[in-house]
């Protein structure tokens, strides 16, 4: 069991980091302090008082990235209540199903998705309110009486006790001197009970409610701050979906008990605003997907190597050195300049950008984590991370391989410790599915682990084929190698008729700015399909390229779903 208590060290942190910067919504003139923070927390639990939730009632929350998000989470698992952070991706059918299951009591939404929901559909919400101002936006589900004008008179005086300007008077009332750090107490709830459930969206296309309890995300925020993850009064730039367990766990969550200034992107986070925000705000340390990285290399350094000039350049000892040192400056200039380390998540990282990065000694690492153990299960400081690897497992984890193959060593990563979960939310079949007689957690990855704990990720095991002649091909990384060729954006490997086929997502920016028709565009590939098969073994060799004229369905943290592109008939 972990020492720290989950929420006494968010009570902590209010109170030592009073005075700092806490959250600031990117691109809006907002910034609040730790201690508006604790008083915007104090007046929502006077909400929750007035809409007498119960500990351990479910509160569901959704919405973009921004402080009144980080808010409504903090005052949901202080004041004692269940969190139920939804994806604001998931359509409003996923919304109403996530809603209903969990039995969510209260609902805080963000405008825009509210505008979508339909009332009726929610059958356990009492009240929902908006992410905007914390207004009651309707109540719901009320027992049928006759529509009378004292009815009527009745709902609008309910609906008037649950608005801001109600519950700022009834906070003034019970703070009549100031509200001040010796105010900020939370309730005894201990780390075994559960504070979050987490609806996954994995690549198997399968939503199951993740019951977290304050054990796991103690052991996720506690490792974050005894290794220097974050620090006090970093500048931390959190774009990743918060509702998602990498970036609510370290971009929000950790950095909040570190005292860090938090500045949230609501917005899309495209390549061309995250590097206009890390111009601007000079992050400290920078947590991202694989994908958005492939992206800025593809689009700003991959280019430059290509160049005839350049690749003579670099084909000349020691002059090579002075080329990539200043490649390497502009990359780090490029993510502000200011970082520690960039610390990757999510997804495996191309394998080509990471050989580069290496190269050129970039400060980046590669972690591995699921939404089962909140997330993280191996992490490495950039300096003592292994090239190809996914980091070293955590010192509170422990981790083995299930039937590994007696000739490559792979085998299925199998895991367990504090971070672990308590299982899914009103689904025991399914936990038992992962989680066998021993504790231990099959997460379906496969891999190898080395003498140091070390862990390195070959593919899913649910994502593995099997050949004709009985070898296991991993569809990821024929992708990887297919993703860095030309005029490929993304792409998918699958089984078609015993052989193998690549589904591709061309860039068409590039195939619109080179005037490049569909016969040409078939003849391209045709080459590309020729150089990867030269770069694979036989058995892996791809017999056709077949044009996807979108790009494919992801999950929030960027996953292609698979699942959708299964096994062609």
């Amino acid at each position: 069991m972990i020492q720290e208590n989950f929420i006494r060290m968010f009570e902590d942190s209010f109170r030592n980091n009073w005075e700092l910067p806490a959250y600031s919504n990117y691109g809006e003139e907002l910034t609040i302090t730790y201690a508006d923070v604790a008083k915007r927390i104090a007046k929502i639990h006077i909400l929750f008082e007035q809409c007498k939730l119960k500990p351990n009632d479910k509160v569901a929350l959704i919405g973009r990235n921004n402080a009144n998000w980080a808010i409504t989470y903090l005052a949901t698992v202080t004041y004692g209540a269940i969190i139920v952070p939804i994806l604001q991706d998931f359509n409003p059918n996923d919304v109403h199903h996530i809603t209903n299951h969990s039995e969510s009591t209260l609902l805080f939404a963000g405008d825009n998705i509210w505008e979508n929901l339909e009332e009726e559909k929610l059958t356990t919400v009492k009240a929902v309110f908006s992410l905007t101002g914390f207004n009651c936006l309707t109540l719901l589900n009320k027992e049928p009486k006759p529509e009378t004008l004292e009815f009527e008179v009745h709902e609008l005086l309910v609906l008037k006790y649950l608005q801001p300007d109600y519950i700022n008077s009834l906070f003034h009332a019970k703070y009549p001197q100031g509200f001040y750090r010796d105010h900020v107490r939370y309730i005894d709830k201990p780390n075994t009970e559960i504070v979050s459930i987490n609806y996954t969206s994995g690549t198997t296309g399968f939503s199951k409610g993740v019951l977290t309890s304050g054990n796991a995300l103690a052991g996720n925020i506690t490792f974050g701050l005894r290794t220097g993850l974050v620090a006090p009064q970093f500048r931390i730039i959190s774009f990743l979906p918060l509702a998602h367990a990498y970036g609510c766990a370290f971009e929000f969550l950790t950095s909040t008990c570190a005292g860090c200034h938090i500045h949230f992107i609501g917005k899309i986070p495209s390549p061309k605003i995250l590097l206009t925000a890390f111009a601007e705000i000079k992050p400290n340390i920078v947590f991202l997907v694989p994908l958005i990285v492939e992206k800025i290399y593809k689009k700003q350094i991959q280019p430059l190597l290509a160049k005839p000039s350049m690749r003579w350049v670099l084909s000349i000892p020691f002059l090579d050195q002075t080329v990539l040192s200043q490649i390497r400056k502009k990359l780090m200039d490029a993510f502000g300049g200011e970082f520690s380390q960039i610390a990757i998540g999510g997804a495996p990282l191309n394998a080509e950008v990471e050989e580069f990065f290496a190269k050129i000694k970039f400060p980046y690492t590669i972690g591995y984590g699921m939404t089962e153990c909140a997330p993280i299960i191996s992490y490495s400081h950039y300096k003592d991370f292994i090239t190809k690897s996914s980091g070293k497992l955590l010192d509170t984890m422990e981790a083995k391989l299930s039937q590994p193959d007696a000739e490559s060593g792979v085998g299925e990563i199998c895991v367990r410790g504090e971070n672990l979960m308590s299982g899914y939310f009103k689904n025991p079949e399914a936990t038992a599915q992962v989680i066998d007689n021993e504790g231990w957690l099959h997460t379906g990855d496969l891999g190898t682990i080395d003498s140091e704990g070390n862990i390195f990720i070959r593919g899913r095991n649910k994502t593995m084929i099997l050949s004709a002649s009985g070898q296991n091909i991993y569809p990821e990384e024929i992708e990887a190698k297919l993703n860095n060729l030309p005029y490929v954006m993304e792409s998918l490997v699958i089984k078609s008729n015993g052989k193998l086929i690549a589904l591709v997502c061309p860039d068409y920016e590039v195939v619109d700015a080179e005037g490049v028709d569909q016969n040409q565009l078939e003849q391209l590939m045709e080459e590309n399909r020729k150089l990867l098969n030269s770069m694979v073994a036989v058995y892996e060799n791809v017999s056709k390229i077949k044009l996807y004229p979108y790009e494919f369905e992801k999950t929030p943290k960027k996953s292609i779903k698979r699942y959708l592109y299964s096994t062609e008939k």
